[in-house]
């Protein structure tokens, strides 16, 4: 019996992906992108500070900070990450209370590296799960792993947002009991994500070579 070769597959239409992300984005959630981003090869970008607002750490800080809220049971939101660093996605205007909740929680200036991206910002979109490409399993089932990385460095969803619900995707906010059914408390995310921010810098200040004169 003569094996058959299957036809070669036909290459992806990166207008046709570009058309997918923005159906998805656009139409499924319900967010905004910015006008003309995906075009010329370039990635679609999401605007923020409509939808929501975005916390943005070091990737080691986050998986810790993702573990640490596994083992408490806290409630689930969508995160991405983007080369080295992670980020988390939290309610509209999250970005604006950051630093005065900082102060509250006596961390101050002490998580330089935890910075939030409010209105008038915007981030790289990863791709949404199922599309060819893209590294999350259809059925959003990736756990916060350290080894689930983009090698390009291209935007991937660790937990993507869930769709078909009717409702709002719950996120983070100043109080679970204002927020969306479900929503994380923004509080605990922020003292989270700050000690194991200062936690980070410690190791990484530890780790230094001492400099002799």
């Amino acid at each position: 019996m003569v094996p058959t070769v299957p036809l070669p597959r036909r290459p992806l239409d990166p207008d046709d992906i570009t058309s997918d992300v923005l159906h998805w984005y656009e139409n499924e959630l319900g967010w905004a992108t910015v006008p003309g981003s995906g075009s010329g090869g370039l990635p679609v970008r999401l605007v923020v500070g409509r939808s929501f607002d975005v916390l943005d750490v070091p990737a080691e800080a986050g998986f810790a900070a993702l573990r640490h809220r596994g083992q408490m049971r806290a409630p689930a939101s969508p995160v991405a990450l983007h080369g080295d660093r992670m980020l988390l996605l939290v309610a509209e205007g999250s970005a604006d209370e950051l630093p005065g909740l900082l102060d509250w929680l006596e961390w101050g200036g002490l998580a330089p590296d935890l910075r939030a991206i409010g209105a008038g910002g915007h981030i790289e979109a990863p791709l949404p799960p199922g599309p060819p490409g893209s590294p999350v399993p259809a059925d959003g089932s990736t756990g916060p792993s350290q080894g689930c990385t983009n090698p390009q460095g291209a935007a991937v969803w660790l937990r993507p947002p869930e769709t078909g619900c009717g409702t709002a995707v719950p996120l983070p906010t100043m109080s679970a009991l204002g927020g969306v059914g479900g929503a994380p408390d923004l509080v605990r995310l922020v003292d989270t994500l700050a000690t194991q921010c200062h936690r980070v810098r410690l190791r990484r200040a530890c780790a230094q070579p001492l400099a002799f004169s």
